[in-house]
């Protein structure tokens, strides 16, 4: 009796399980559990309330999270002054400069901002409600496997960029995203390339520069891979995220 009561109680969990199962697959679908693996892999839950500060191309940025809320600042030296800009849920203002932005100069500067930012903690942003996904198959680059899933984005909610497309290979193996690629529409459009190096471990939060390609434009982002190892792109710049550092709490 008790053996089968053992068994019966076995068989319930199971098919509670399925349910459970059959109620959450819909929802998720596989570009989705690529890039939530991604997401884990590069930091997680520890995005939600990271605070980090680091330097690119000799200025300083900060980014502060708490859940929905965030800052990005930005400290440049212009005319022996140093202006903070910052960028909130509230929109962005400025520090130490004596004329204040017009609206035009306010979008590009909070476009540039949140560029810095998006690039140096990918993958957290992957998941935003204007960010659409679709998984594009598998590909091997340099002996690895890497699935590749396209980004694009919707109009209500996706920036002024919104029409931009993104490719990101994710490593099968470790679930980082080794290579990334999108092209542009602003300024006649263009075609990037960028392969990961130099990552490393900050707090629970993996950082990685970029060196940046450049592809003609109309190039298919799938075939930038091959042409990479083919030596066929031309390296344009290097992105790197410097002495990055996370921001350390005192208990008051």
């Amino acid at each position: 009796m008790i053996y089968f009561l053992f068994i019966l109680s076995i068989v319930m969990i199971i098919i509670v399980s399925c349910k459970s199962t059959s109620k959450i697959n819909p929802h998720f679908s596989k570009a989705d559990l690529l890039v939530q693996h991604a997401i884990s892999t590069h930091g997680g839950k520890k995005y939600d309330t990271a605070h980090y500060q680091f330097i690119f191309r000799d200025k300083i940025y900060t980014f502060k999270n708490n859940h929905d809320q965030y800052e990005y600042t930005v400290i440049s030296k212009k005319e022996g002054r140093n202006i903070k800009t910052v960028l909130n849920n509230d929109g962005l203002y400025q520090t130490g400069k004596p004329n204040p932005l017009t609206p035009k100069q306010k979008k590009g500067t909070a476009s540039t901002l949140n560029s810095v930012i998006y690039f140096a903690t990918l993958p957290h942003k992957l998941n935003d409600p204007a960010v659409i996904k679709n998984y594009i198959g598998s590909t091997q680059i340099k002996n690895k496997t890497y699935a590749i899933v396209e980004i694009s984005f919707t109009k209500e909610g996706g920036g002024s960029d919104h029409d931009d497309i993104f490719y990101y290979w994710i490593n099968k193996e470790t679930f980082t995203i080794d290579y990334l690629a999108y092209n542009y529409q602003v300024n006649n459009g263009g075609v990037r390339f960028r392969s990961a190096y130099n990552r490393r471990n900050v707090g629970g939060i993996l950082f990685q520069d970029y060196v940046n390609y450049k592809a003609e434009v109309d190039t298919p982002l799938k075939d930038l891979p091959l042409l990479w190892e083919q030596d066929k792109l031309k390296e344009l710049s290097r992105i790197e995220t410097q002495q990055v550092t996370q921001v350390k709490h005192q208990n008051r």
